[in-house]
C-alpha cells in the first residue's frame, strides 16, 4: 500500500499554486466559480427553500429551463476540474492544451458517473424493494428500518464519493475508459479511506465558514451601495470566488495525493 501524505501534499499544492497562479485561477474562475454562481441565480426561490426542508410532498414544481442549466453546469464544473487536474498533473502543458485534454477526456468522466449513480440506484431500489415487503408485515417495523436504511444508503454513497476521490486525476491522467478507471480510482484509495474522509470534512467546513464570512462581509458592503439586490450579488459573488480559491488549493493536493498513491 502507497504511503499518502495530506501535510506533504498540501505543501506541493502551495508551491504549485504560488508558482502556477496566472494559469491556474482564470480556469477555476471561468469553468467552476461562474457556473454555480449563474446556477444560484437561476435557482427558484422556492426550490431553495424547499432544498432547506426537502420533502417528496411539497416539492415546487421547477421549469424545466433550470434543470438544463443545472445540467449545462455541472459538465462545465466536470470539465473546468479535469482542466485544472491536467494542468496540475503535466508540469508544462498550457491552457489551450490541458482545455482540448479535458474536452477530449470529458465522455469518460460522465461515463463513470453514470455508472456510479446507477449502481446506487440499484441499491436504492433494493431498499425500497425491502420497505414495501417489511410494510406488508409491520408498518411499525418498516418505518422504524426505513430511518436505519436511508442511513445505510447516505453511507454507501459517503464511502464511495471517498474511494473514488482520485477518479478525476486517474481519467485525465490516463487513458482507459470507464470501468478500468473507476477499478485503478478504486484501488489508489485502498486503505487511506479515513485519512481521506478527514481531508474532505476539514476542506468542506473550511470552505463553508470561509464563504459565508465572504458573502457575510461583501452583502453588507453591496446593501450599504446598492440596497438589498446588491448586497445578495456582491456576496453571491464573493463567496463563489473564495470558493473557487479554495477549489484549485483542493484540486491541486488532490493531484498530488493520486501523484503519492499511484507512484507505488
Amino acid at each position: 500500500m502507497a504511503t499518502m501524505s495530506i501535510g506533504k501534499a498540501w505543501e506541493e499544492a502551495v508551491a504549485f499554486v504560488a508558482r502556477e497562479a496566472t494559469l491556474l485561477f482564470p480556469v477555476a474562475l471561468l469553468f467552476v466559480a461562474l457556473p454555480g454562481l449563474i446556477l444560484q441565480e437561476m435557482t427558484p426561490s422556492e426550490l431553495a427553500a424547499w432544498s432547506l426542508a426537502p420533502t417528496a410532498s411539497t416539492m415546487p414544481a421547477v421549469p424545466a429551463s433550470y434543470w438544463l442549466g443545472l445540467i449545462v453546469a455541472v459538465l462545465l464544473v466536470w470539465f473546468g476540474s479535469l482542466t485544472l487536474f491536467a494542468l496540475a498533473l503535466r508540469p508544462g502543458i498550457s491552457v489551450g492544451e490541458a482545455l482540448r485534454l479535458g474536452f477530449h477526456r470529458l465522455p469518460v468522466l460522465i461515463g463513470t458517473a453514470l455508472a456510479v449513480i446507477g449502481a446506487l440506484m440499484v441499491v436504492v431500489l433494493a431498499v425500497v424493494i425491502v420497505m414495501v415487503l417489511l410494510s406488508l408485515v409491520s408498518k411499525a417495523l418498516a418505518a422504524g428500518l426505513a430511518v436505519l436504511l436511508g442511513f445505510a444508503v447516505a453511507g454507501v454513497a459517503l464511502f464511495a464519493s471517498v474511494r473514488l476521490m482520485l477518479l478525476n486525476p486517474v481519467v485525465i491522467d490516463g487513458s482507459a475508459g470507464v470501468m478500468p478507471s473507476l477499478r485503478q480510482a478504486w484501488a489508489l484509495t485502498r486503505g487511506h479511506f479515513w485519512r481521506l474522509l478527514a481531508f474532505i470534512l476539514i476542506i468542506t467546513i473550511l470552505s463553508a465558514i470561509t464563504s459565508a464570512a465572504a458573502q457575510a462581509i461583501f452583502g453588507l458592503l453591496g446593501s450599504l451601495v446598492g440596497g438589498a439586490d446588491a448586497a445578495q450579488l456582491a456576496g453571491s459573488v464573493a463567496g463563489a470566488a473564495i470558493s473557487s480559491v479554495l477549489q484549485v488549493y483542493m484540486l491541486v493536493m488532490i493531484a498530488r495525493l493520486y501523484r503519492q498513491a499511484s507512484a507505488a
